[in-house]
């Protein structure tokens, strides 16, 4: 029998196996004697050796050794628009990446759509962040989707918003990653950072909700948040969260107040602050845009999340991994002596995952942390990476596979 006959036999011999659903393949010969099908990589005997594999990943032309945390500008975004009558968000669609319109008097923007509560401002605008990861082979994890749509829900409902369900939020996010997915880092290279957007966009000039909405979801490949250590200034003065406010919910305007303290702790040479409580002032909060964990023995202590501490996922997760590991997890208030005598500290976030602290200051007094490959946080990081990047079964469900 000639070469292109058996050739022939083998394709109509493969084209009765069943495909995996997870991913592309391509054909390709071998000179040895046995091919295999796909992820299965089942030997059958033959006289020439014939294999699936899987396509290679395109990626978009990124040195993707020097990616910071800033906006790399991708391909596509996904809108989807309410208006008020509506029972719910309209059927989104993907657009180019691009800039939007507003009408000046949007909620957004304008002070008519500002709501005052115990001092602390806040707009009709909620905002998420969550990542997608490459795998060894190439393909791409979520993680947690689900957990930012409950969350930013949360929001909404604080805001007097309309939200996306949660089905309709993975949705989005799902269909962002898949039109950007050559923007998805190379596995262990960084990651892409996705970010949904929940605006009031309605005109309105009058103290009152908008009456249109748009849900927005962008993304952009990015590498670490934090690169060297992390040393921490206690602020005294400016507060991040007032009881009564929004604290608690991933509110747009949770972040500017603090840009001044921010700017001001990086000028002394701090990577970033940790701001305490606004009654009492003798407990430690969060910092600009992570939780805060502290270790003592067998106890792993952070916060507790009571409406001026953002509920994290990333904080969420590592709790449910620390007892898992066996440490005894507690949420309470933390004192800022308790934060001085304990032998580990770290922060958790979306963008930083698990950072050890190196330092933290206080009125002039500075007290360094155990740091290196030996510690609780880096074993805490290695895990959660490793679940997020596959690496690590995921046991517990929290990844979900974009193809």
């Amino acid at each position: 029998m000639s070469n292109l006959s058996i050739f022939a036999t083998k394709l109509n011999q493969l084209s009765r196996i069943s495909k995996p659903k997870v991913c592309k393949y391509v054909l390709c010969n071998r000179n040895l004697s046995s091919y295999t099908l796909g992820l299965d990589c089942r030997p059958v005997t033959g006289a020439l050796q014939t294999c699936y594999r899987r396509e290679k990943a395109e990626y978009a032309n990124v040195n993707w050794d020097e990616l910071g945390f800033a906006l790399t500008k991708i391909d596509y975004m996904y809108v989807m628009n309410f208006t008020q009558g509506d029972e719910k968000f309209s059927h989104g669609t993907l657009t180019r990446f691009g800039n939007i319109q507003l009408c000046p008097s949007s909620g957004i923007l304008n002070y008519g759509q500002d709501l005052m509560m115990k001092k602390e401002w806040w707009y009709q605008g909620l905002f998420e962040g969550l990542k997608a990861y490459r795998k060894a082979d190439e393909r791409i994890l979520l993680f947690r989707p689900e957990e930012n749509a409950l969350r930013m829900k949360m929001g909404a409902d604080r805001m007097c918003m309309p939200s996306p369900t949660v089905e309709q939020f993975v949705d989005a996010v799902r269909k962002t990653v898949l039109a950007n997915k050559r923007w998805v880092p190379p596995h262990g290279r960084g990651s892409l950072y996705i970010r949904p957007l929940l605006i009031g966009t309605g005109q309105n000039l009058g103290v009152k909700p908008a009456s249109e909405y748009t849900f927005l979801v962008y993304a952009s490949p990015v590498g670490s948040y934090h690169k060297g250590e992390l040393n921490l200034l206690v602020e005294d003065k400016v507060h991040r969260a007032t009881p009564g406010g929004t604290g608690g919910i991933k509110a747009v305007t949770n972040y500017s107040p603090v840009y001044k303290t921010l700017t001001q702790a990086k000028a002394r040479g701090f990577s970033d602050v940790l701001f305490r409580d606004a009654l009492t002032g003798s407990n430690i909060e969060e910092g600009s845009a992570c939780n805060i964990f502290i270790l003592k023995g067998n106890v792993i202590s952070t916060p507790t999340a009571d409406g001026t501490i953002l509920p994290g996922i990333t904080r969420k997760s590592i709790m449910g991994l620390a007892s898992g590991f066996g440490y005894q997890v507690e949420e309470r208030a933390l004192r800022i002596d308790e934060v001085f005598d304990a032998e580990e500290v770290f922060c958790t976030g979306t963008a930083m995952v698990v950072k050890p602290v190196a330092s933290i200051t206080y009125q002039g007094k500075t007290i360094e942390y155990k740091q290196g490959a030996e510690t609780v946080a880096q074993r805490l990081y290695a895990t959660l990476t490793g679940i997020q990047t596959g690496l690590v079964e995921d046991k517990l469900g929290w990844t979900m596979a974009m193809d």
